[in-house]
């Protein structure tokens, strides 16, 4: 077994190049079967497995320098230096991160979660290894979508002026999370397709090399006059244009192949590109089959490839997917807007049935943000579906393109809340804090799946900004009997009693409800609200909670700094009312991977955790018991 011999960086180069594809082989039934049981990004790191052993082949790590653009394709880099048994706990709590970590292993220079930023950090590295004098080579790896993402084009039109050598390589497996869009796509897919170009330059290149003592020395002078030939027969060199010296395209599975391009990449003085092609979910049929199913998979039967875990309940994303399809029937103005994520949002179903009013961006936050106010300015009523730690790469499209035009454009922000093991690149535990601080923004949580088609049909029917965020997994299909109408800026009393007044927020509903429960076990009388509005926050109820109430117990999936607790304590704070608050929330920092169960109770928003530090004050404040003890 080949793979036993990988125990640290560099051991692949002790490899007979014969056994490579006995190698590659191996790393993908060891990706399948450890992904199979533990869940994680598998069809991007099947489709990289020849790629990731060339630039190690190539590299000599961690002094080079190979930095991961949105870095979950990392696993077989991960293999190979050193980390195999981490993947037993891959993705678990005080396990191996599914992404690259600075402080997992010397060879992670560089953390990454989201997509484009591969290019810019690469040419810091590159900076500061000519400011010490170094020679260390730096690899910058973009793909799977990431070249939609405008600040990918900021970092290659700065590359262009580098007179020393940065090597980027491209990915291409034409595919992001859903299909690739745009116009870079049918780029790359001419570049793919021309094939009089590859022939021949395979075709001479191979009939030439090593034959006779000319044969090199014109294979040279080929090369010299390649850039005037690849203008000629290639549709628009867009890299070449720009001033990045395009190599390729590449069979992105032939490991010898992209070894001696690396190698040519390395004598460029400047910024060079080198166009490799691989595919998606390579070498498992269901991978291959379905690209989009296999980017972030659960534990799957390797047999039928199909999810062990069936979930009988509709998630919240299921819940939108149904609402978005009956407003796009009801309302002509209603328009669609995801980036990359049509599968991932549920807007799929909505692009079936409304293909004209579906805009599918790309990996572009920030252009589906302004596209969508100038939607909104158009006459439409624009519905942007974007996953909540995506979405705060757009905060100034939002606060400038939008909110300061007052603009009617819905953001339904998926994935709010802890999300778990994709870890602090995705939690969405900001969203509250960062769209409180626009004005003219108004935020609302739904506490159940009924609530947030209520929400949806409320925000379109408004003529306001509006965020709509709801967390990942089932929906919560409790407390159907609390269905009051929403009115802006109006919360929902669920139950009315003294003493204590619990206001939560969103997802945090159905946590309170466990905490009320478990405080009248030990005798304490105990109101429940539900917050519904964050921006505005209900006033009046707040005010109303003060008057019964010795207790304000605020409850949030968001952190602390500029979430609703805060906003809460303000206000009571501003009518002097002698009342003590308890803020739940998320402390400032950044949560690592794990369950979200346990992430909960390890950072003291579970059920049992709240109980118990509401009884703690209830001590402290003399709130006694509803019996009077």
């Amino acid at each position: 077994m080949f793979l036993e011999k990988i125990e640290k960086a560099n051991d692949i180069k002790k490899i007979a190049p014969s056994d490579y594809g006995a190698l590659a082989e191996e790393i993908r039934e060891f990706l399948i079967r450890s992904i199979s049981e533990t869940g994680g990004h598998l069809g991007s790191n099947l489709g990289a497995v020849e790629l990731t052993m060339a630039l190690h082949l190539f590299l000599n790590l961690p002094e080079d320098k190979l930095i991961w653009d949105v870095g979950h394709q990392s696993y077989t880099h991960k293999v190979l230096t050193g980390r195999r048994e981490g993947f037993a706990n891959l993705r678990k709590f005080g396990g191996m991160s599914g992404f690259p970590k600075r402080k997992e292993s010397d060879c992670d220079c560089f953390d990454t979660g989201h997509s484009s930023t591969s290019i810019s950090a690469g040419l810091g590295m590159v900076k500061a290894r000519d400011i010490q004098g170094k020679k260390n080579l730096i690899v910058s790896v973009i793909g799977d979508g990431s070249l939609t993402g405008g600040m990918a084009y900021e970092a290659l039109n700065n590359a262009s002026q580098l007179e020393t050598n940065f090597i980027i390589v491209l990915n291409d497996n034409n595919r992001s999370i859903s299909e690739n869009v745009g116009g870079i796509s049918k780029y790359l897919s001419n570049i793919r397709t021309a094939n009089m170009y590859l022939d021949l330059k395979e075709g001479v290149y191979n009939s030439l090399h090593g034959k006779s003592k000319y044969g090199d020395k014109v294979v040279y002078q080929i090369r010299r006059a390649k850039n005037s030939f690849k203008q000629l027969v290639v549709p628009g060199m867009f890299f070449e244009d720009m001033g990045i010296t395009y190599l390729g395209p590449v069979d992105g599975h032939n490991i010898q192949a992209m070894v001696r391009m690396l190698g040519e990449a390395r004598k460029v003085r400047g910024a060079v590109l080198l166009h490799v092609l691989t595919q998606k979910g390579k070498g498992y049929a269901p991978a291959e089959r379905h690209p989009a199913r296999f980017h972030g998979a659960e534990p799957f039967d390797i047999e039928t490839g199909l999810p062990t875990k069936q979930h009988s309940k509709a998630n919240y994303t299921d819940i939108f997917s149904t609402v978005m399809c009956k407003l796009g029937q009801r309302e002509e103005q209603v328009v669609a807007i995801t980036a990359a994520m049509a599968d991932g949002t549920g807007l799929k179903r909505f692009r079936n049935m409304y293909p004209e009013r579906f805009f599918d961006v790309g990996i572009a936050e920030e252009h589906a943000v302004t596209f969508a106010a100038g939607l909104a300015a158009g006459g439409m009523k624009p519905i942007v579906a974007i996953y909540s730690s995506f979405l705060q790469r757009a905060y100034d499209q939002i606060l400038h393109d939008v909110c300061l035009q007052n603009l009617p454009v819905v953001f339904a922000i998926d994935r709010a809340g802890l999300v778990g093991s994709d870890g602090e690149t995705h939690q969405g535990i900001f969203d509250l804090s960062y769209l409180s601080s626009i004005p003219n923004m108004h935020i609302m949580a739904p506490k159940n799946k009924w609530e947030l088609s209520d929400m949806l049909k409320f925000a379109v029917a408004s003529n306001m900004p509006v965020a709509i965020r709801y967390p990942r997994g089932e929906a919560f299909d409790g407390l159907r009997e609390f269905r009051a109408p929403v009115e802006y800026g109006k919360s929902e009393a669920i139950y009315e009693e003294q003493d204590i007044l619990l206001l939560a927020v969103g997802s945090m509903v159905k946590v309170a409800l466990d905490v009320r429960t478990r405080l009248k076990e030990n005798g304490y009388a105990c109101s429940l609200t539900n917050a519904r509005f964050v921006k505005p926050i209900d006033e009046q109820a707040v005010e109303a909670g003060c008057e019964r109430h010795r207790l304000l117990v605020t409850m949030e999936e968001n952190v602390l700094s500029g979430g609703y607790g805060e906003k809460v304590r303000t206000y009571v704070d501003g009518i002097g009312a002698p009342v003590r608050i308890l803020n739940i929330a998320i402390p400032d920092e950044y949560v690592e991977h794990g369950n979200v169960e346990m992430l909960k109770r390890e950072i003291g928003i579970d059920a049992e955790t709240i109980t118990d530090k509401i009884l703690a004050c209830c001590e402290a404040c003399g709130i006694r018991k509803a019996d009077g003890q």
